[in-house]
């Protein structure tokens, strides 16, 4: 963990070689995270590349009383994802598809956890109550907003916050 550490205080100093090790340790997670948002890989590939340049200019705001790292940047991640979806030339884009990207959907579907599993945190997501499981599935790794979780779920904004605020920390003891 003090490698870590070392590492992130190094990328915050705008050190190249820690950016290069932190994108070589993680960029697989992001872009599975981006390409569950997307579905397109190109523009997937563009996000994560975004989202670590983001992070480099923004490093100066992460700070590791409010979390770790690999939180911070997925939240980056998610954010972009998301506002790509929500653009008007993404959703133009999506209108006119032809029956070729839905079959790719389907055939590429199996690598997809793969790439979002990157740091094996589905194995831990298994052994989390049903309640968590869907909470932790639709926020993370189908990129889900809390209204739409909400939503999805027929439950309160505050109850999908409350159990996710919950099952985050139940994972974290799992995992530290």
């Amino acid at each position: 963990m003090a490698d870590l550490d070392t590492l992130v205080s190094q990328f915050q100093n705008k050190n190249e070689v820690a950016f290069q090790k932190l994108y070589g340790m993680y960029s697989d997670s992001i872009h599975g995270v981006v390409y569950n948002i997307v579905k397109d890989t190109a523009i997937a590939d563009e996000l994560m590349q975004d989202v670590f340049i983001k992070a480099w200019h923004n490093a100066h705001t992460y700070s590791s009383q409010k979390g770790r790292f690999f939180t911070w940047i997925l939240n980056i991640a998610q954010n972009a994802a998301i506002d790509k979806t929500r653009s008007k030339a993404f959703k133009q884009k999506k209108q006119n598809l032809n029956s070729d990207f839905f079959v790719d959907i389907i055939t590429s579907n199996d690598n997809l956890d793969n790439s979002t599993d990157a740091i094996g945190i589905k194995k831990f997501v298994k052994n989390l109550g049903k309640k968590c499981k869907e909470v932790i599935e639709l926020l993370y790794f189908k990129g889900f907003t809390q209204k739409e979780t909400s939503e999805e779920l027929d439950m309160p904004i505050g109850t999908v916050k409350t159990r996710n605020r919950n099952c985050i920390k139940e994972l974290r003891d799992m995992v530290l």
